[in-house]
């Protein structure tokens, strides 16, 4: 996998990076890179497809909800390859398992992906109408996007992973999603991780006033 630089998607990071709306931040990246193998992509993208037959040869699951269906696909069995290399370029120090990983990414339309953005981004869109005068901020991202992996085209996948196991989820997060934009016959993948974080999480104030809660029940219980 190799990241790959586009000028539409860090003019949207820009403005998407660290967005302060008070008492919360929204914090969105895109980033799009190549399928082709490079490094220990290879070495890696082997181990995985070994890990997958390795369970396929001793599951006996035939649920067509299952991921054995899925995973019996050897399109489908690359298309997950590809998914977590990206995972891995993206945190290189993580364990992502395929098995694993394949129950927590489920695949959307852009339908659905557009309910989300405008439900979760609403303020966001707001801010960037204020600060731009050509559109909204999901025209420029559908732009961005259908220029980089031609949306017509792509296979949209949610990642949702466990909450007790996301290396997505920054302290303080209200809400997190991660969306990932997979165009088969231009082997290449965009990531687009956007969240919410509490400024009052970040800034320390909720330890603070527990902190300072507890210290007022010790007062209480002191004779003065």
């Amino acid at each position: 996998m190799k990241f790959l630089e586009y000028t539409n998607l860090d003019r949207l990071n820009e403005f998407m990076g660290h967005l302060n709306l008070g008492e919360r931040t929204i914090k969105g990246c895109l980033e799009a890179y190549s399928c082709k193998h490079t490094g220990t992509d290879k070495r890696l993208s082997l181990s995985l497809e070994n890990e997958i037959l390795d369970y396929l040869g001793k599951s006996s699951d035939t649920d067509s909800s299952s991921p054995v269906e899925f995973l019996l696909s050897r399109s489908s069995r690359k298309a997950l390859i590809y998914l977590v290399l990206t995972l891995y370029q993206m945190y290189p120090d993580y364990d992502f398992s395929t098995v694993k990983a394949h129950q927590f990414f489920s695949e959307e339309s852009w339908d659905s992906f557009k309910q989300i953005f405008d439900a979760y981004m609403f303020e966001a869109s707001k801010e960037w109408v204020e600060r731009n005068e050509e559109g909204s901020l999901l025209e420029a991202l559908y732009k961005a996007l259908d220029e980089v992996v031609k949306l017509a085209e792509c296979e949209i996948y949610v990642y949702n992973p466990d909450p007790d196991a996301n290396p997505f989820l920054e302290k303080g997060a209200i809400w997190s999603f991660s969306f990932f934009f997979y165009n088969r016959k231009q082997k290449r993948v965009v990531s687009f991780r956007f969240c919410c974080i509490s400024n009052l999480a970040d800034e320390g104030f909720l330890t603070d006033t527990i902190a300072q809660a507890d210290d007022e029940e010790i007062f209480n219980d002191m004779d003065i």
